[in-house]
């Protein structure tokens, strides 16, 4: 952005000692949009004291939430948001220059593996059975039990650099590369749980009125592609002492899974509360 005297003004009242000026130049600072990130960056390049420079940090940080805010608010409001590309906006908060188009790129390459295996003829747990050799045979897919310290396991282009991450960012790679497949494979809403259920294909999400339980054939646990069978998640229930209503059956939303990787994320960030603050703002966007 063109360094205006207001600007220049601006920029140069970042360290001033007292709180309620920066408050108030910080305000005007990200009222400027995106477009002044790089006159803070060359600040900071040219700035010695280390306080000065958190702030900058800070400021930055603030821009990017607000875009991130942004994001997230169209993505909520689209008539059928994709899982896909809402879990891509969630790794902007932590990284906010990473780039969807090679994370998009590596996604294809893996639905192609996975793709060329397919047929018409398979059953659907013949079809689960090529996914899971691909993603935790070919491409070593680990998945981890969730890690408060670990937050990059939320993350999924970092799951899918590294193929390791938890139940949720495992579960939210599985079922996206099941819908560029065409493979209804669905987050459930199992208490406690984060697992997968194929679903009959004919099954309408949005219109459904029977118990989702009857259109579930079976379950997956997406840290491993194991299969459970109804009788597994009946014992489950009575393990934990929760009546199978069918509500736990419900397949989750994109919104309520990208909302529940959020909840889950900010945990992460105990240290840090205006993180946990951040990131609470963006799971409250995403309430049906």
């Amino acid at each position: 952005m063109r360094e205006t005297k207001e600007i220049h003004a601006l920029l140069h009242l970042i360290d001033d000692p007292d709180e309620e000026v920066f408050s108030t130049v910080s305000d005007k600072i990200v009222s400027y949009g995106k477009g002044i990130i790089p006159n803070l960056e060359n600040l900071w390049e040219n700035t010695p004291d280390e306080a000065t420079q958190e702030r900058i940090e800070l400021l930055i940080h603030s821009l990017h939430f607000r875009d991130l805010k942004g994001g997230v608010s169209e993505w909520a409001q689209l008539e059928s948001p994709e899982l896909l590309q809402g879990a891509l906006l969630i790794d902007r908060y932590q990284y906010p220059e990473v780039s969807f188009s090679g994370i998009t790129q590596e996604l294809e390459r893996m639905r192609r593996n996975i793709w060329l295996e397919l047929n018409n003829y398979l059953t659907p747990l013949e079809q689960v059975n090529i996914i899971n050799g691909i993603l935790y045979n070919y491409y070593k897919l680990k998945g981890t039990e969730v890690a408060y310290a670990n937050p990059d396991e939320f993350f999924l282009h970092k799951v899918i650099e590294t193929k390791r991450g938890n139940a949720i960012s495992t579960g939210i790679l599985y079922a996206s590369l099941c819908q560029l497949l065409d493979i209804n494979v669905l987050p459930v809403n199992i208490p406690r749980q984060f697992i997968l259920g194929y679903f009959d294909p004919n099954y309408d999400v949005l219109h459904a009125t029977s118990n989702p339980a009857h259109k579930i054939q079976f379950f997956l646990d997406p840290m491993s592609g194991q299969v459970f069978t109804h009788k597994d998640v009946e014992t489950y229930f009575k393990r934990i002492s929760v009546p199978p209503i069918p509500t736990y059956y419900k397949p989750l939303s994109p919104k309520r899974t990208i909302q529940l990787l959020t909840e889950e994320l900010s945990k992460c960030f105990g240290a840090q509360p205006y993180k946990q603050n951040e990131l609470a703002q963006l799971a409250a966007l995403l309430n049906d």
